[in-house]
């Protein structure tokens, strides 16, 4: 986990995503960098997640119901810990990442990449003109403090993260290509949609679909790439973590809520007679 801002490159920002990975940050841990989905679009959730002690949050803006107000609401909440916020684009669409970027999101993930086009198409999205096609408010945006931040213009890709999401079996095919494209800081493998896309729709854990997903793993591994999965269980998850990936995304706020309302409910559930049923701790 960060919280020293004292050697990024952009001054006057926190790091982001790749950051905790570089050399100083892993000479300081022998944890895996882990994380957790947040969906609720609660800023008080995203609080109470925040505070937990995660490498970083990852709000998602894909398949919440997030408005730009509240990724920003949440930004702003997370940006008091030292945890990280990385946050999903809906699409793969350079207007959309423009406005994430402008709300202050500096660590994006970009969903369904099957592609090298796909990844190219996100890195010029995140990217000013010259190399990219990123519009440019930086006056009227928080990304830049308000034009508060020193040669932001100038300095703004070195403090975003870019991380696309492999989660198709075409992305898996494409993996090679898509590693190979120059501004894809990481790789984040999605295995639901992948084993959906593989005929095994709801069998995340089906050999095909684990398989796969060490494949690549060890393809971004033999390419210095970083390289994490999606895996809410947790042998899975110690499984991909041993295989070599970097991060693991290891649960939702909203899944961990529903769990634990229904096992508190189980603990005080009635039985068909009325008579109550309780279980000890």
């Amino acid at each position: 986990m960060l919280t020293d801002e004292a050697n990024h490159p952009v001054p006057g920002l926190p790091p982001s995503f790749k950051d905790l990975f570089s050399p100083a940050a892993q000479q300081n841990s022998d944890a895996p960098v882990t994380g957790l989905f947040v969906c609720s679009g609660d800023a008080g959730v995203a609080e109470i997640c925040a505070g937990a002690g995660f490498d970083y949050l990852l709000i998602d803006g894909e398949h919440a119901p997030l408005s730009l107000q509240n990724i920003q609401n949440q930004l702003r909440t997370v940006a008091a810990y030292p945890t990280l916020a990385l946050v999903r684009v809906p699409s793969n669409h350079e207007v959309t990442i423009k406005q994430y970027l402008d709300l202050g999101a500096q660590s994006l993930l970009v969903p369904m990449v099957d592609t090298a086009d796909d990844a190219r198409a996100a890195a010029a999205a995140v990217e000013y003109p010259g190399s990219g096609v990123r519009g440019v408010g930086s006056a009227l945006a928080r990304s830049a403090r308000w034009n508060r931040v020193p040669q932001y213009l100038a300095n703004a890709r070195a403090s975003i993260s870019l991380v696309v999401q492999i989660e198709s079996a075409e992305g898996v095919k494409n993996v090679d290509e898509i590693l190979a494209v120059e501004g894809v800081d990481a790789l984040f493998i999605g295995p639901s949609d992948l084993a959906a896309s593989m005929g095994y729709l709801g069998q995340q854990n089906h050999e095909e679909v684990v398989s796969a997903v060490l494949e690549v793993i060890k393809k971004a591994n033999e390419r210095g790439k970083i390289v994490g999965v999606n895996a809410f269980d947790q042998e899975q998850a110690q499984e991909y973590l041993l295989a070599g990936a970097d991060f693991i995304n290891i649960g939702a706020d909203v899944a961990l809520l529903a769990r634990a309302t229904e096992n508190l409910a189980q603990l005080w559930r009635r039985d068909q007679g009325g008579k109550q049923i309780t279980s000890s701790y």
